[in-house]
């Protein structure tokens, strides 16, 4: 679940959504259904951008001033960042590769790249970006974090902690670095820590689920169901494609024996998902039943 280190450029945010989807295998009826949109400080590999920063007329623009400024590493950073934004990977790593070509001591732009390489799974080389990036610019937390990240993956939890608290101490309003940090306490079982952390990702990113769906299961894990269900309506209200919440949510109202809210979470996640063994097998383990209409709130 990731809230998913941000490109460097400024001006993200997300995008809460509320609307019920197509019936299909269960009829779920999704009742009070609202939320506030609100506006997210840049955090790590958004999921959703607002149009003026990744539409082909931003693109276009930025391809323009490149055009004009051949040699301007800044120019070709801040492309490589929208195209990414965009969906358009190795179009990006053009650009960080031509930015960092220009300047070869433009530590963004290799955290930007180790981005790239992360998300694509070269760890190597993301390892190595983030690691130039911080040799540039030890004050540079996205680098920490990112490189935190790489950690993560590789399993090396002590390690990514430490660049995870490194992270912290240098950018105390990044969602993202607390959020994992609360992962890796959690997978420790460290369930008071890690409820705290995703509780202060929470706080500076209220309208993403990930924080919510991650806080939820620590409360399950620590027997609060109540508190557990309490995040998971939230959750998924925020994000009502979000099958992990419908069935966490399922999962926690199950617990607290409302068999009917249960199934209808669940059903809800089998419509999203329809071959979701979790979801299949919580909607029969609460006798849901094909065709029938549940409300879940």
């Amino acid at each position: 679940m990731p809230i998913p280190v941000p490109y460097d450029f400024s001006g993200a945010s997300r995008l809460g959504r509320c609307a019920c989807a197509p019936i299909a295998l269960v009829a779920v009826a999704l009742c009070g259904c609202s939320i506030t949109l609100g506006s997210l400080s840049p955090s790590s590999e958004p999921r959703e951008e607002p149009p003026q920063l990744t539409s082909s007329s931003n693109i276009a623009s930025l391809s323009e001033t490149i055009k004009n400024n051949p040699n301007d590493p800044q120019a070709y950073n801040m492309r490589g960042s929208v195209l990414a934004q965009a969906g358009k990977t190795e179009d990006a790593l053009a650009d960080f590769n031509k930015a960092i070509a220009l300047d070869p001591n433009y530590g963004q732009a290799f955290a930007n790249r180790g981005l790239i390489y992360r998300k694509t799974k070269r760890l190597d080389q993301a390892m190595s970006d983030y690691e130039r990036a911080l040799a540039l610019d030890p004050g540079y937390a996205p680098a920490w974090l990112g490189r935190g990240m790489v950690y993560k993956a590789r399993n090396q939890g002590p390690q990514a902690l430490e660049d995870f608290n490194k992270a912290i101490s240098l950018r105390p309003d990044n969602a993202e670095a607390y959020y994992n940090r609360g992962l890796l306490y959690q997978g420790e079982k460290q369930h008071e820590f890690a409820i705290a952390d995703f509780t202060t990702a929470n706080s500076l990113s209220p309208q993403l689920a990930e924080p919510l769906v991650a806080r939820a299961l620590s409360y399950l894990a620590s027997d609060k169901a109540k508190e557990a269900a309490a995040d998971l309506d939230d959750a998924v209200q925020s994000d009502p494609q979000n099958v992990q919440a419908w069935i966490t949510r399922g999962l926690a109202y199950e617990r607290l024996g409302d068999k009917t809210k249960a199934a209808g979470s669940y059903g809800r996640a089998i419509n999203l998902r329809p071959k979701d063994e979790a979801a299949r097998t919580g909607f029969a383990r609460v006798g849901g039943k094909a065709g029938q209409t549940y409300e879940t709130f």
